[in-house]
């Protein structure tokens, strides 16, 4: 059983990346928490944190699809490195701006859109080029495996961000989070991908509308699309105006934060774990949408719970169903795409997958002041259900693909 569930363990590159990835994810999420504290703190309005996680997802909306091109034309690990030194010197480069307290919140905006500019480009490449380190046969495992790399980065990293920012500084926060990239690049410089791009004999336009087509042609892939879409929409937020519940609700500071974060990180990795032992399951499309109503009920709940130990455990399960989620969705997507087509048709996928986050934090983040946010996390929740089952009654061709 265990073999079957790390099998993808077995390539040398995907267990290079995968502990370059987490290691760099790690401090990641060290500096969101950081990031979301200080936010809210500088501004004292619920609706900046919203603005800042729209504008460290807008660039996706805008560029993704010119970075799922790049990255079927050029070296996808070389795009990967560009991308992460241009993180590693915005996160240097807040470190440096706190620590010298000169940071506004306008600064921390404007760094998150770099930053989301820069991951516009490198996820595309990142998941064109995962797919290229094991056999097909093992795709969905590596892809459950992968995320189970971030999840535990969700736990680890809260743990050492919420000490560091409780501790000592948000600079710490900062400060590491640029030094993990270091881990990544070198990850990225010792792999050998097992497919390189072709020289291009079309224009970027061209490319573009090449990946365009295999989608529209491809039964399905718009409804993976629209689910895709939708559930970042309405389940992400769970995780974007935490500090808002551990402050209003929980009448907390960031130690309480970070310890949702990292119940939800918990389960999220239980969750990933379950999916790496499916395998390539022929009920794969069905699960996703019983998880989905799942995952509606377990929202709803914590976002009406007043007890902190109650919300704990409806974060550890949220995180297990909302990881599930993710990644057996895209596992579908990965095992329809040729090598050949995978950065545009991935990059599509990106911008569905990434584009519902900062528009549901955007409009979450207006909602909040007016409803509060229970009323409309627990309202987002209802739709997830709603979704779910929309699919699975009145969509019978997604649920039985």
């Amino acid at each position: 059983m265990l073999s079957r569930v790390f099998k993808a363990f077995c390539y040398r590159d995907f267990r290079l990346m995968w502990m370059g990835a987490c290691t760099s994810t790690i401090g990641t999420w060290m500096q969101q928490v950081a990031q979301a504290w200080v936010v809210l703190q500088l501004s004292g309005s619920p609706f900046y944190l919203g603005l800042d996680a729209f504008l460290g997802q807008a660039p996706i909306m805008l560029f993704s699809l010119f970075g799922g091109v790049f990255a079927d034309r050029a070296s996808r690990r070389t795009i990967l490195i560009g991308s992460q030194i241009i993180q590693m010197t915005c996160a240097f480069l807040l470190t440096a701006l706190f620590y010298f307290h000169l940071v506004q919140v306008w600064h921390i905006l404007c760094l998150s859109f770099v930053v989301g500019f820069a991951q516009s480009f490198g996820g595309p490449a990142y998941q064109a080029l995962i797919p290229t380190l094991v056999e097909s046969e093992d795709l969905p495992n590596a892809i459950a495996l992968n995320s189970i790399q971030f999840n535990l980065a969700r736990i680890i990293g809260p743990v050492l961000g919420g000490v560091a920012l409780v501790k000592l500084t948000p600079t710490w926060c900062f400060g590491l989070n640029g030094i993990s990239f270091i881990a990544v690049i070198l990850s990225l410089l010792a792999i050998r991908p097992r497919f390189t791009p072709a020289r291009p004999t079309t224009g970027m336009l061209e490319s573009m509308k090449e990946g365009f087509r295999f989608v529209r042609l491809q039964p399905s892939m718009g409804q993976l699309l629209a689910l895709a879409f939708l559930m970042t929409l309405l389940g992400v937020p769970l995780i974007t105006f935490l500090p808002v519940f551990a402050e209003a609700v929980f009448h907390s500071g960031p130690g309480t934060y970070s310890e949702l974060l990292v119940w939800s990180g918990a389960g999220s990795v239980i969750g990933a774990l379950v999916v790496a032992g499916l395998g390539k399951s022929k009920e794969l499309e069905r699960t996703v949408l019983y998880t989905l109503v799942i995952l509606g009920g377990l929202v709803s709940g914590f976002a009406l719970s007043k007890s902190l130990i109650l919300s704990c455990a409806l974060m550890f399960l949220s995180g297990g169903a909302l990881i599930a989620v993710f990644a057996m969705n895209s596992s579908v997507v990965q095992l329809i795409v040729s090598d050949q087509m995978r950065g545009r048709v991935m990059s599509v996928y990106n911008l569905a997958f990434r584009g519902g986050m900062p528009i549901g934090s955007l409009v979450a983040g207006a909602l909040i002041p007016r409803f509060t946010a229970p009323i409309v996390l627990a309202c987002n929740g209802g739709l997830l259900i709603l979704l779910g089952l929309y699919f699975l009654v009145l969509q019978r061709r997604t649920a039985t693909l």
